[in-house]
This record gives structure tokens, sequence and C-alpha cells, in this order.
């Protein structure tokens, strides 16, 4: 399973220790079996924290990389005869079934998210938009539409799955009927920021001509997004709480135009656009980007989509009351049968108490409880 943002923390610490605390970095890497073109790439300095964080950064974008480090920091003398070698050596394997698994199973058909823990379920064509999304450097921005509760935002968490494998990261911002242009841009900012210069001061009221001031902010949050080593897909969510007068569907239109304009110069390097929650009737996004767009329609899951996710998790991961072999077809229907009428008796029921949850979201909740049911039988 991939490492969290607090494990890559600790393979920075032991890289800047271990690994590039000497004068001479790039011979320290190449003896290391670090390729010659990939190092020369580096911004390497003689500064072994920021050499550290360089790598690092530059070895997240692909599982094979971030293998090459870990393995690299596991061969390490001066770590190996420390008690934090177990730990490395558990990330190592970690990342090396998190390879098995990217290169045998459809990451865009995955139902179950965050190490077996979360479900997605169904949107079938959102999955194969999106796998279109990432593959075409063509399309810059994605539209989500639906009725509320409609599980509009829940598409962020697909994206941040499919994001660990294909070599993105996204930032979300949640809107409200409140919320401005400079708050969105300053938000955005301190995602797109160097941590270690800070944010960047922006205070795009301070013109008197507000819509030059907030292009000029836009395409400064597009630029530093375009300069990371990472790709960013930078999302704005419930579009439709906006209130009709907002200044932020100006900001909408600008940004998406200015990433369109990023992409033709600098190609899959440029950020993506992704707006939860924006439909077809609301606010027109700039005519120039007709062509760059991608649309999908969430919709509630109904009994048919529960038992396509159920059949498809029971065949990937049987639970072991089915036995160790290849379970019968019929006994995977009789699990299917049982989760299904458990889940929607359980969404059904009476809300009070559940905090006013939508109705998809009891689903999905009913969903990994007999998940984890089924895994502990």
């Amino acid at each position: 399973m991939p490492l969290a943002e607090t494990e890559w923390d600790l393979v920075t610490i032991w890289v800047r220790e271990y690994l590039l605390d000497t004068t001479d970095p790039h011979t320290q890497l190449a003896q290391y079996g670090f390729p010659e073109e990939f190092v020369g790439a580096l911004p390497l300095t003689s500064v072994s924290a920021e050499n550290a964080r360089a790598l690092v950064q530059a070895s997240r974008k692909d599982i094979e990389r971030q293998l090459k480090l870990v393995e690299a920091v596991t061969a390490i003398d001066r770590l190996a005869v420390l008690p934090e070698i177990a730990k490395a050596r558990e990330f190592l394997e970690r990342l090396r079934e998190d390879r098995r698994t990217h290169a045998s199973q459809d990451n865009f058909r995955t139902c179950v998210l965050k190490n077996g823990t979360e479900v997605f379920i169904d949107r079938q064509d959102l999955r194969e938009t999106l796998r279109q999304f990432v593959a075409d450097p063509e399309k810059s921005v994605l539209l989500v539409d639906g009725d509320p509760g409609s599980g509009r935002s829940y598409t962020y968490n697909l994206i941040r799955h499919i994001g660990q494998h294909s070599g993105f990261r996204p930032a979300r911002v949640t809107l409200s009927r409140t919320a401005t242009a400079e708050k969105v841009i300053r938000r955005l900012a301190e995602f797109v920021a160097d941590p270690r210069a800070g944010v960047s001061p922006l205070n795009p009221t301070e013109l008197n001509d507000l819509l030059p001031s907030i292009d000029d902010a836009v395409h400064w949050v597009v630029g530093r997004a375009t300069a990371f080593e990472e790709r960013f897909w930078l999302v704005l969510d419930e579009c439709d709480k906006l209130d009709p007068s907002s200044d932020v569907w100006d900001f909408i239109g600008q940004f998406a135009l200015a990433i369109y304009e990023h992409a033709a110069v600098r190609g899959d390097q440029a950020p993506r656009l992704v707006l939860l929650g924006y439909g077809p009737a609301m606010r027109q996004l700039p005519y120039d980007l007709r062509g760059s767009m991608c649309w999908d329609t969430a919709r509630i899951a109904e009994p048919a989509d529960l038992r396509h996710f159920f059949d498809q998790y029971f065949h990937e991961s049987p639970p072991k009351i089915l036995g160790t072999g290849k379970p019968e077809e019929s006994s995977i229907a009789e699990l299917v049968d049982v989760a299904v009428e458990e889940v929607l008796r359980a969404a059904q029921a009476d809300g009070n108490g559940n905090g006013g949850e939508s109705y998809m979201r009891k689903v999905c909740t009913a969903a990994e409880g007999a998940i984890r049911v089924y895994r502990s039988l």
C-alpha cells in the first residue's frame, strides 16, 4: 500500500541524515545506482536537507522511482545497524506489494480504497471518464454534475486513489455561499507555494480594477502549480453552493482558461481543473475550452449498483469463510444477497442521530461496515 505523508517525511529524514550527508551528492547517488539522467535533473546543492527533499519529491512521481529510493535507503550501512532499518524494510515491502497491485489491477476499477477500509460504489461512467481524462493531455477541465447528495464530492475519493498510481496530487478547496475569489485564490496559493519560502503575499483586491487583478493572481497560481515537480489537479468542490452574484464565477472562468493556456506550453505538466457540482445550467466556461472539457453526472447508488459492487469485492477478496480454494459462484451470490440486503436496510433506516447524512453517505458507511464484518469472519 502507498506510504502516507508522515511516512514520506520519515524517508526524507533518513535520506538527509544517512544518504545525502555528503559534500558530493551526485557521486553518492550514482554509487547507489540512481540513473545519471535522473541525478543530473535534480537541483542538488550543498545543503543536505534541500537535497533530500528534492530527491524524495522527484522519486514520488511513480512507483518504480519510489521503490528505487527506498531500496537505496535500506542498503545504507549506517542505517542498517539502527532500529529504524526495520521500519525502512517494512516500507520497502509495502511498496513492492503496491507495485504488484498496481500491475495486476485496474486502478480505475478499484472498489475498495484506503487500505481496504473505504468503499467507492459503482460510478462506472466516471471511472471511464477519468481514464480518458488522465490519458488525454488535451483535456484540462473535468466537470461533475448531479443532484445534491448523489455523490459529487465523493468523486474526490476516487481521484485521490487514482492520483497515487498515476503520478498527480489533487488539492481541494470546498466552496460556500460566502466564498470570494480572493479567499479561493489564497487557499490555492497555500497548496502550490514552496513550503520552504512560505506563501507569497496575494492581495488581488489592492487594484482598483478587480478582474485584471484576479487574472494576475490566477496566472501566478497556475504558474506555480506548473513549476512543481509533481503534477497538480486543483479541485473546486460544491460549486452549486456559490451565490449567483459571487465573483468566484469570474475566477473559475479565468482559472480554467489560464490552465488551458499553460497546457499549450507545458503540456501534461500543467495542472488540471476539477469542478464538482458544476452543472450545464451554471455560468458557462470560456468558449476556447469547449474541446478540453470532460463531463460526468453523479447519481445515487441503486440496488443493482450495490450488487455489482459486492460481487466484484467478493470475487477479488473472498472472505475466509468461503475456504482457501476458488469459491463457488453460488456461495458468492449468497453473500452478495445478504450484504446488499443489510446495507439497504441500514441506509434506509431512520436518519435520526446520523447528523443529517445524505442517503449516499449512509450507503457507503453501511457498505464499509459490512466489509469489516466479512473480513473478520
